[in-house]
């Protein structure tokens, strides 16, 4: 084997540094200034108080995800006690925090006034009686102010979310779908052309994210993503829990697929969590429910995440992972929300960081 000189080895190293992808590491803490100011207490794991985005960057993140509703006071009361509150300012606010803090934002576009997902996407109040063909225009619109907004306040997003968990659509009923039907897919696309030709105008350096949550279902992924062959985007965003999307393997198939079928896109884990309890869930229906592949527990949330890390080191093409709700903590009476999920990193009697945060920070730690 020849040994290379300085000079070749400097070039060797320099370009195999040009060609690594950059690693992003973090989670969705939409609440966070919600329960800052409720008074709740994060801990790390010796009980010592500690400071949630000083210690995140502790913890190896370089990179925090916001959720963003159009007029969240129109939500309804249900959805506001599970955590609708994102309006402009309050995101606005807080992506100044995190840009400050020296993390990478990523700005995740509900288009909705409440909680987007496969199950619902509800039109904003402001456009239900706007024409059709004029949505795309009102997106547009709207993105675009919006992104100066967070220009001016020293909030500018690097990764931007153009809508979320859309397999199904968004903004119901025109822009409903299925990803292996063929209605509405014009309505759709132009949508999305719309808000990723603001994206690109106001914050030219974002990378754009097109997010849907088939992560165990490589058919309907599949569908979905050719059926928007000439978007403007750049990263393919999943969402992976393992309740709903089975076992690690079944996502290592769907990732291995879209290095094959889609070799210049990233892909990030947008959303993952799981559950280390069922204690004052109102959703539980059994201490056991969505214990199939991993146990309800800490022990069990904690393999879990060390197998999801351990597979996610396996593709080149994934370059993000994000856990979402980190932040929920309930050890603190009226707490934020009504009830407690349980799929968060904070134990939610005690406050103190939980196991799997340990084993998130080996995805960046190459």
């Amino acid at each position: 084997m020849k040994i290379l000189t300085p000079i070749l080895l400097a070039v060797f190293m320099c370009c195999t540094s040009a060609n690594a992808q950059k690693l992003y590491l973090g989670g969705d803490i939409s609440l966070l200034p919600s329960y800052e100011k409720a008074g709740v207490t994060y801990c790390d794991a010796k009980g010592n108080p500690v400071k949630p985005l000083d210690f995140f960057k502790e913890e190896g993140w370089n990179a925090i995800r916001v959720r963003l509703f159009v007029e969240p006071d129109k939500a309804s009361a249900e959805h506001k006690g599970e955590g609708v509150c994102q309006d402009l300012n309050y995101v606005a606010r807080l992506g100044q925090r995190i840009k400050e803090a020296g993390y990478h934002f990523m700005l995740d576009f509900h288009y909705s006034d409440t909680w987007a997902d496969p199950g619902k996407q509800f039109m904003p109040d402001r456009w239900k009686n706007v024409p059709v063909q004029a949505l795309p225009d009102s997106v547009y619109e709207y993105t675009k102010q919006t992104l100066r907004y967070m220009n001016e306040m020293g909030a500018t997003p690097d990764l931007i979310q153009v809508g979320n968990e859309i397999t199904n659509g968004m903004m119901w009923p025109v822009a409903k779908l299925t990803p292996l039907g063929n209605e509405n897919w014009d309505v759709l696309v132009q949508l999305l052309e719309s808000g990723a030709k603001a994206c690109r105008e106001v914050c030219p350096m974002a990378k754009i994210i097109i997010h849907t949550e088939k992560a165990g279902d490589w058919i309907a992924t599949k569908a979905y993503y050719n059926h928007l062959q000439g978007l403007d985007y750049d990263i393919i965003g999943l969402s992976y829990y393992p309740m709903w999307h089975r076992a690690v393997g079944v996502l290592a198939a769907t990732l291995d697929s879209l290095a094959v079928d889609f070799p210049g896109k990233e892909v990030m884990i947008v959303e993952t969590a799981a559950y280390y309890s069922h204690e004052n869930d109102r959703w539980a229906k059994g201490e056991e429910q969505y214990g199939e592949f991993y146990p309800i527990s800490v022990e069990g949330q904690r393999i879990f995440t060390h197998e999801l890390v351990a597979e996610l080191r396996r593709h080149s093409n994934v370059t993000g992972l994000f856990w979402w709700f980190p932040e929920e903590n309930g050890s603190k009476e009226n707490s934020v929300t009504d009830g407690w999920l349980n799929r968060g990193l904070f134990d939610n009697h005690t406050g103190k960081v939980l196991p799997a945060m340990q084993e998130l920070r080996k995805f960046i730690e190459r």
